[in-house]
């Protein structure tokens, strides 16, 4: 048989070969093709100076047995922490330090690493163990040192145990004698200092008096549904300073994203986890998560700027509005262009939610243009394929390159990445909570399902990745602009609902007009009542359903507690397919 001369045979890199099981363990096993490249014996080193192939080069594939930990016992895990071949696997250092709290508590997994200290040495000799300190260094112990100098630096908050937070201390003792003048050492004295500025700030806080005055209490009693009422509410909202929309876009948008990059590169992966942010609403765990509580207040108040400047002045006249619609839709546009999804979501979700998608004089009063790029923003959070438009683009938006440099070599990646994206965390957390929905913790033998936490580690790893990348934006905050954003009157579901009903009043030919806790859709109500006129945006939309359901995965208004970022999980991307929970309308 006659061979192209350099021609490469498609041979997979990897091949699954089957699992293995020893002393409580469960391993993967697969074989790995590595090529390498021979000349045939008549070349000499003075033809490796040209490129191009010679008839007689032939290739050759050097296959390997590789092994990946699938499950076993702790002390098994623990073990491998140490022992483990990292060129093998890489990934199960960082995958079990990023997931290790979704099963075992710090304190658990120290007391298994950390070795006991050695007997005391004689007085005597003393002088020789710091001339032979580096041929006595222990293998195990260098790995220990390794993982410790990992964790303390990639997870500080897993050793946060207030007051006295004694696996910090654990850890400092084992670094004092097993490497006093490593950076490990260093690490954790510095961490040991952070902890106890902050608690002191913490205290400092709680002494201080607290002050705030809250919205007026006529604003948060009142609930006549009368135009009459509405009005009332108006007339005591007290404004100081400029409006949030007296800004310019570019103001605006730039805040939103200065706030959003910040407390998306704050979150603690740890806090993803399924395990984790599924118990945010059990009793007495107020204080969970609070770097991913943090972006879902983030959220849940540019949707209520969104409902509050929209709907806050129910005597304005449909092109007055209008205005106000069109602007938030170029604030948003601006977010898409500095690649911020999380705002660009929020104020898509309180345009399209009941209260101003129904208000049809207003949205008939916005220009075509306007129009066109609501629409377009629209798709990229389209709900079909399990949002697979929004996972299309935020992965092209990750792998975009800054511009070459005169002095980067063809072919080098830049030395400077454009900052972002941020991405919509609602979409990390749905995946990270159906697969701790659908894979189980432990195995047959009670082994510990590693395989799950690998599966776990991949949607962590991107969102560090991505937190790296949001540093890189330079943005200064105006304090002006973040004062107008507090300032914003935020509505209640109730509220903005029924100002909504005040603007625009239902048609009396169709008496079932949209409820704020009906599950139904408004296209069916719309079939039901024949004689009332298409809304403007269903052409805009370009679909038979005009109306977003009433149930998004997104809080469709403010009010909204943080738990309910996710309302509907979908199918996970990889792993075997579970039944996703029925979608509940608070």
């Amino acid at each position: 048989m006659q061979r192209t001369a350099g021609k490469e045979l498609a041979l997979a890199p990897l091949q699954d070969w089957g699992e293995e099981s020893e002393d409580g363990a469960v391993y993967s096993v697969s074989l790995r093709r590595q090529r390498s490249q021979r000349l045939s014996p008549g070349e000499g080193p003075r033809d490796s100076q040209s490129p191009s192939p010679h008839a007689d080069a032939f290739l050759h594939y050097r296959t390997s047995k590789v092994r990946v930990l699938r499950a076993a016992h702790l002390e098994r895990l623990v073990g491998e922490l140490v022992s483990g071949d990292r060129e093998q696997d890489p990934s199960f250092v960082p995958a079990f330090l990023a997931t290790h709290r979704a099963f075992v508590p710090t304190a658990r997994v120290l007391g298994l690493l950390l070795p006991p200290p050695p007997p005391p040495l004689p007085p005597w000799v003393e002088i020789k163990k710091a001339e032979g300190q580096d041929q006595s260094f222990n293998k195990n112990l260098r790995a220990v040192v390794s993982v410790l100098g990992s964790w303390l630096r990639d997870h500080p908050q897993d050793f946060w145990d207030p007051p006295a937070h004694s696996d910090l201390g654990s850890v400092r003792t084992f670094l004092s004698w097993a490497a006093p003048l490593g950076t490990e050492a260093l690490e954790a004295e510095k961490l040991q200092g952070n902890f106890l500025e902050e608690a002191q700030q913490g205290q400092e806080e709680e002494e201080q008096p607290q002050a705030r005055a809250g919205p007026p209490a006529s604003a948060q009693t009142r609930s006549p549904d009368s135009q009459e009422g509405c009005l009332e509410e108006e007339e005591g909202l007290v404004r100081e300073g400029p409006d949030l929309l007296d800004f310019s876009v570019d103001e605006v948008a730039q805040q939103l994203t200065l706030m959003d990059a910040e407390l998306f590169s704050r979150v603690r992966s740890c806090e993803c986890l399924g395990s984790v942010w599924s118990q945010r609403d059990r009793p007495g765990a107020a204080g969970t998560a609070p770097t991913v509580r943090a972006t879902v207040t983030q959220f849940n108040t540019v949707t209520g700027c969104v409902l509050g400047s929209v709907l806050g002045e129910p005597g304005l006249a449909a092109p007055q509005r209008a205005q106000r619609l069109e602007k938030w839709i170029r604030i948003a546009q601006r977010c898409r262009e500095l690649r911020n999804f999380s705002s660009l979501r929020a104020i898509l979700s309180a345009l399209q939610s009941n209260p101003i998608y129904r208000l049809k004089s207003s949205w008939g009063a916005v220009s075509r243009e306007p129009l066109s790029t609501f629409r377009k923003l629209s798709q990229i959070f389209s709900d079909e394929n399990n949002h697979l438009s929004s996972r299309e683009i935020l992965s092209q938006e990750e792998a975009t390159e800054g511009p070459q440099e005169e002095d980067t070599p063809p072919g080098n990646l830049p030395s400077k990445l454009p900052p972002g994206p941020v991405p919509y965390l609602g979409t990390f957390l749905t995946d990270l909570v159906m697969l701790d929905t659908a894979l189980p913790d432990m195995l047959e033998g009670d082994l510990i399902n590693f395989e799950k936490r690998r599966k776990e580690w991949e949607i962590l790893a991107r969102i560090q990745q991505l937190q790296r990348r949001c540093r890189g934006y330079c943005l200064s905050p105006r304090p002006p602009i973040l004062a107008a954003l507090r300032a914003q009157r935020q509505l209640s579901e109730e509220q903005s609902y029924r100002i909504s009903r005040v603007i625009e009043p239902p048609a009396p030919s169709c008496p079932s007009s949209p409820r704020v806790r009906r599950r139904i859709s408004l296209t069916k109500r719309l079939k039901s009542c024949p004689e009332r006129e298409a809304h403007p945006l269903a052409g805009v939309l370009g679909t038979p359903h005009p109306l977003p359901p009433v149930c998004l995965q997104v809080p469709p208004h403010p009010v909204l507690e943080p738990g309910t970022l996710l309302l509907e999980v979908p199918q996970p991307l990889q792993g075997p397919r579970a039944t996703a929970p029925s979608c509940r309308c608070p």
